[in-house]
């Protein structure tokens, strides 16, 4: 395939008020990065037959597009300008100030303290604003100080939590949760509940840590027979080991059912999910798991991953389930939507919790490079970009809808009752197992309690759903 090319004039002759900083401290021309941001999106947007900008044929001549280049006065604002429906369509593109702590967070290091929160205005306020911990990862400050899900606080350092303060005040390195509890005032009604304030606190430092997204396996005996349960956070490729793992376990306990909870699970590789639809399964092998278009320039890289009995060498421990509990929020994204809509189509999937983020799309990593991936990459700025590429569909072409997979069975995790992972009366399990013995379909009416939605970045790059550089960039032809 040919790529369009732009042969560029020398852009030092232009002359901007606009610079930025390289490795060297050294200022940058905004033209060079803006450069690296438009040949980008016009080579691998999915949307770029939706943006005239990107047209190809969208320059006269050269100084046309230096003109064009100048007009921004930042890479963000250039690239924002690229984007197609950012409010309804593409939610996810991203531009990428430090590609070296991006990719750290992809590979599951990030400076954290362990913990995972959900936010919610107190009963009765629409200012005043409670947190709850929804996870303590393993091995972290949180979990090494003894916290746990469930604890409630109201505070930071003091300061009543609001809309406006909840960001400065987590993003610190350092700071002191001030705990309180949860009163429902003996009522099923949440009007009359309150948060109370306590003298309970505790200090948390961040620190660098690398996450093991498989949170967590048992094996749950119900009725005789054996459920295996998986908490899994992140399609991280670096631990496909540790997943496969985690289903060898299953297999040598002959699991009969499986509970996957993906509800924290804001997505990653594509790649990896498929090795997990091939892990629940096992006799699918060689048939089409999940399918990626592309954009109209790139028709003859669309690709089909398949169910596989291994990867890197290693044979895939394989349960040959056909049908599979999957436990969901709002905050299950991409990957694990993917991994849903993709086995859903081979066996019966039973979705348990709220509907998920409602994201078709995957991305991948462009770098200021000849090839766009990371070889000789320009020493000169740490700039990259994180667009949507490709959309996924499974075996029978169908997507996941922008407004989430809805569940078939609702319910929506409450403060007033988390529960503890992995306990059989929490309630996302609890109504797994119930339809594991024929008790019936019982969901929650809906809750008043939603959690807030916030500009925390929780947990690193959240909704992404990606293609591995080195599987992709290799393939193209940039001549």
């Amino acid at each position: 395939m040919k790529l369009f090319k732009l042969t560029l004039l020398f852009l030092v002759t232009l002359s901007l008020t606009s610079c930025f900083e390289d490795r060297d401290d050294n200022a940058i021309p905004a033209s060079t990065i803006n450069d690296f941001v438009w040949k980008g999106m016009n080579i691998v947007y999915l949307y770029k037959s939706e943006i005239p900008d990107l047209a190809n044929d969208r320059f006269a001549s050269n100084e046309d597009y230096s003109n064009y280049l100048a007009s921004f006065s930042t890479p963000e604002s250039l690239f924002e300008s690229l984007i197609y429906e950012r409010e309804t369509i593409d939610r996810f593109s991203t531009i990428i100030p430090n590609y070296i702590e991006f990719e750290q967070l992809l590979a599951g290091t990030s400076k954290s303290n362990g913990l995972e929160f959900n936010f919610y205005f107190k009963p009765g306020s629409s200012t005043e604003i409670f947190g709850i911990i929804r996870l303590v990862l393993n091995n972290s400050p949180a979990d090494n100080l003894g916290l746990q899900r469930g604890q409630i606080f109201d505070a930071i350092n003091g300061t009543p939590l609001t809309e406006n303060n909840l960001s400065s005040l987590l993003n610190q390195d350092t700071y002191t949760l001030n705990f309180a509890t949860y009163d429902d005032n003996g009522t099923e009604t949440v009007d009359d509940d309150s948060i109370v304030s306590t003298t309970n606190s505790q200090e948390l430092t961040k620190q660098v840590y690398t996450e093991n997204p498989v949170h967590q396996t048992s094996i749950i005996d119900v009725d005789g027979e054996n459920v295996g349960y998986l908490v899994y956070n992140g399609f991280n490729r670096n631990f496909n080991n540790e997943l496969n793992a985690a289903f060898s376990e299953f297999q040598a306990n002959n699991v009969q059912h499986l509970v996957l909870d993906l509800r924290y699970n804001p997505g990653g590789s594509v790649l990896t999910a498929s090795y997990l639809g091939s892990m629940v399964t096992g006799q699918f092998t060689g048939d089409i798991y999940s399918k990626l278009f592309f954009n109209e320039n790139l028709q003859s890289e669309n690709e089909n991953y398949n169910f596989v009995n291994s990867f890197d060498g290693n044979a895939i421990n394989s349960l040959n389930l056909s049908k599979v509990y999957v436990l969901t929020t709002s905050r299950s994204a991409s990957a694990s939507e993917l991994v849903i809509n993709s086995l859903s189509a081979y066996i019966d999937v039973v979705q348990i919790g709220d509907a998920t983020t409602g994201k078709t799309q995957a991305s991948i990593t462009i770098y200021d490079s000849p090839n766009l991936n990371a070889e000789n990459i320009n020493p000169n700025h740490t700039y990259a970009m994180q667009p949507l590429v490709a959309n996924s569909v499974n075996v029978n072409d169908t997507e996941v809808p922008s407004t989430g997979l809805t569940p078939d069975i609702s319910i929506i995790e409450s403060p007033r009752n988390f529960g503890t992972l992995g306990d059989v009366n929490e309630p996302l399990l609890a109504a797994a197992i119930a339809d594991i013995q024929g008790l019936g379909r019982f969901g929650s009416p809906q809750s008043d309690f939603r959690p807030l939605k916030t500009n925390i970045n929780i947990k690193p790059h959240e909704e992404e759903m990606y293609i591995e550089n080195d599987l992709f960039l290799s393939r193209l032809d940039f001549n």
